[in-house]
């Protein structure tokens, strides 16, 4: 199975949140131009982070508000282009640094006050994922997306369609269809799958 983690996530503590991002409850893409998009890709591709990194940011904060204190929020962004191994030496302070910047200056361009309502930051890097989550290589997915390991190939030929060659063990993770991008579609499915075959 193929993982090559290249996603990381940045973690913002708010001391406000601005205008801009009043109401957003859902997925923001900061995505920029195809051409744009290419070009990141390439750059993560080749080990290195990219300068114009593709972001998502979400504020699960306006969506459940116990997450920070009245008047605070807190703010994911999730970062593409963010490759597992680096090309030029270890993902360390320097680099988590750099990355933090790039993010929040991406974020800064489209949200006006963005970077001032910053009260703390954390980065995540791939590597910090795995070492923290147990996520293979950072890859939240539990393998890559591509065509050779999606839907019936997901996450093997032989354990496809949820159930495993071992009776009454069945698999309801990322790794299986659909994947992480379609919250609870794994274990939806892999528990119709079991009602439907009881033993």
């Amino acid at each position: 199975i193929k993982f090559r983690g290249n996603t990381a996530r940045v973690l913002y503590a708010l001391d406000r949140l601005p205008d801009s991002l009043q109401g957003i409850t859902g997925v923001l893409s900061l995505a920029g131009t195809l051409d744009q998009l290419e070009r990141s890709y390439d750059d993560s591709k080749y080990g290195r982070c990219s300068e114009r990194p593709c972001v998502e940011l979400q504020l699960p904060s306006l969506r459940w508000e116990g997450m920070a204190p009245a008047g605070k929020h807190v703010a994911v962004a999730q970062v593409h282009s963010a490759p597992y191994r680096l090309r030029e030496g270890a993902w360390d302070v320097a680099r988590k640094s750099w990355l933090e910047a790039r993010v929040t200056a991406s974020i800064g361009h489209a949200v006006p006050g963005f970077g001032d309502a910053v009260r703390h930051v954390e980065v995540l890097t791939p590597v910090d994922l795995e070492a923290r989550y147990g996520f293979t290589e950072g890859a939240v997915t539990h393998g890559e997306m591509t065509l050779d390991q999606i839907l019936f190939m997901r996450p093997v030929p032989g354990a496809s369609r949820y159930a495993t060659p071992l009776a009454g063990l069945y698999l309801c993770g990322a790794g299986t269809h659909p994947g992480s991008g379609i919250t609870g579609g794994p274990g939806w499915l892999a528990a119709r799958r079991v009602i439907a075959n009881p033993t």
